[in-house]
């Protein structure tokens, strides 16, 4: 259960992740648009009678629509200051906020379900465990979304421009790479990652709501911390340990469940500042 919850961190945190290792952006509003994602998929079952995977190529074509004038009309102004990541936090903090009371003027406050047989009536089993079929389509996915920034990375050029943006940003623009095309297309792919993961909100967590976008992004920054900040693959690390601990402790000591990500996050700051892999471990 740990692994399939951790399967689907990974997805939660591997958008905030690339966007700041190609820009060095922390994007506060990373969870609301995960809610955002979450509510699109509600709105595709409940208004439209489609299968709420119909919201996952939704999600992407939506992040095209709103990423990339987001992207021109945010991020070169913050790039060009003298502490965009200072700003960055200042900035992306607004609009988190301005989504959730938009989100919450358009559906309510109120929290909202998907029937549980959308992704399958059933449960499947390994070593004598029984889990949704939810879950599993939530994995899977995630997988499969992993596998294709795996692929952009190692066997595209632009996925090799995109590595070396990560490494080394002044050198990329002195070799004659195309920063901003780079930098454009994470930025709509960190935010189509995160409309993805919002997708399975619902399912993984039970309900979505206005006001759940917050603690969504405080989970998935833990969790790239954890890994290793500016390295998205790390992010798989960040998310399986997260998941891991978080259902040993729901198991154990479930009270004390919700301090699974602060309590890492300290951890392992104080023993690997750097994160589990480090910077010094390369992407493929």
């Amino acid at each position: 259960g740990g692994i399939l919850y951790g399967i689907f961190f990974t997805l939660v945190g591997l958008g905030l992740n690339l966007i700041f290792g190609v820009m060095r952006i922390i994007n506060l509003a990373h969870g609301q648009f995960i809610v955002l994602g979450g509510y699109l998929a509600w709105v595709v079952s409940r208004h439209f009678g489609f299968n709420p995977l119909w919201a996952i190529p939704l999600s992407v074509l939506g992040a095209v629509v709103v990423g990339w004038p987001l992207y021109r009309g945010v991020v070169p102004r913050l790039q060009r200051s003298g502490d965009p990541e200072m700003l960055s936090f200042i900035l992306f903090f607004g609009i988190g906020q301005i989504l959730e009371a938009a989100t919450q003027l358009a559906f309510g406050a109120d929290q909202r379900s998907l029937p549980q047989n959308a992704l399958g009536a059933g449960n499947l089993g390994v070593l004598g465990q029984q889990f949704p079929d939810s879950w599993w389509v939530a994995a899977a996915v995630s997988v499969g979304a992993l596998a294709v920034l795996w692929a952009y990375f190692s066997h595209s050029r632009l996925g090799y421009a995109t590595r070396a943006v990560m490494a080394n940003r002044e050198e990329a623009v002195a070799t004659g790479i195309d920063v901003r095309k780079v930098s454009t297309i994470a930025f709509v792919a960190g935010l189509a990652l995160a409309g993805m993961a919002g997708v399975f909100v619902p399912y993984l967590l039970g309900s979505v709501s206005p006001d759940l976008g917050d603690g969504l992004t405080t989970t998935a920054f833990a969790i790239v911390i954890i890994g290793s900040l500016g390295n998205p693959l790390g992010t798989i690390v960040g998310g399986l340990v997260f998941g891991l601990g978080t259902m040993l402790m729901q198991t154990y000591y479930s009270s004390w469940s919700n301090v699974v990500p602060y309590a890492l996050l300290l951890i392992i700051v104080l023993i690997r500042p750097s994160g589990l892999l480090g910077k010094a471990v390369r992407l493929a």
